[in-house]
């Protein structure tokens, strides 16, 4: 039987893109749940094996705008607290923080945007999922805000370059990534050069034509950094199936 990972997807264009092509040749299947298409949000993960949540460019207490996020916050935290495995991906990461006690807030050093190196700490060169990672492996970003107070009992695995918190391991089997390990360039390219707002000047002066190209550029370099992730996290919910699910000989 092959693992279930269920996965709240907040946006069309925000889908699991390299993640999932990852998990499903590791033998990890995901079931996608959309809050913004009308889905609901299932108060477990029964029937699953794991729980991932991704980005979009909500915030993470815009609960009036985007009704379905009160739901997927207390998702996590029950995850979490069951032991499941858990991973959330930039807004995911945010979610996360706040479900679990922590606090998110803008970035003072403004938009983070493009191709951003990871510095690994030392917690994060010994972690089960992370150990993968090497510093200066870089990731794609694209947010605005950050988690500014990690939750109790967590510890940061990586930072960037501004020393924001880029991944963070809450429990024995959650994280949270600042950045998009999903993202390829042309999931990049739909949220920039291709997406509606393409046409307006950007206040920031960030050449957006530009940075979409240097990522198009690393796609061999960004899919041999986060496909071992992408394996180890695999390797993490398969061997986390819930006896329940796995047929008795």
């Amino acid at each position: 039987m092959r693992a279930r990972l269920l996965a709240i997807q907040h946006e069309e264009d925000c889908p699991p893109a390299w993640l999932g092509d990852w998990l499903a040749a590791a033998g990890v299947d995901v079931g996608v749940v959309r809050g913004d298409a009308g889905d609901k949000v299932p108060d477990v993960i029964d029937g699953f094996d794991g729980l991932l949540v991704l980005g979009g460019e909500m915030g993470a207490y815009d609960d009036d705008r985007c009704p379905w996020l009160v739901p997927t916050k207390r998702l996590i935290a029950r995850t979490v607290a069951s032991g499941a495995p858990f991973l959330g991906v930039c807004l995911g990461h945010q979610l996360a923080a706040v479900a679990l006690g922590g606090s998110v807030g803008r970035n003072p050093r403004g938009t983070a945007t493009g191709l951003t190196p990871v510095e690994v700490t030392e917690a994060g060169r010994a972690d089960r999922l992370f150990g993968s990672v090497a510093s200066g492996d870089r990731a794609v970003q694209w947010n605005e805000d950050i988690v500014t107070r990690l939750p109790p009992q967590s510890t940061a695995l990586a930072k960037a370059p501004d020393r924001s918190v880029q991944a963070a391991r809450f429990a024995d089997l959650a994280w949270g990534v600042q950045f998009h390990p999903e993202a390829s360039p042309e999931v990049f390219a739909s949220w920039t050069v291709n997406g509606p707002k393409a046409a307006e000047p950007r206040p920031d002066g960030i050449d957006m034509s530009a940075v979409a190209a240097d990522i198009h550029a690393a796609r061999s370099q960004l899919r041999q950094a986060w496909r071992p992730f992408a394996e180890r996290f695999a390797e993490i919910v398969v061997q986390a199936m819930s006896p329940r699910r796995i047929p008795a000989p």
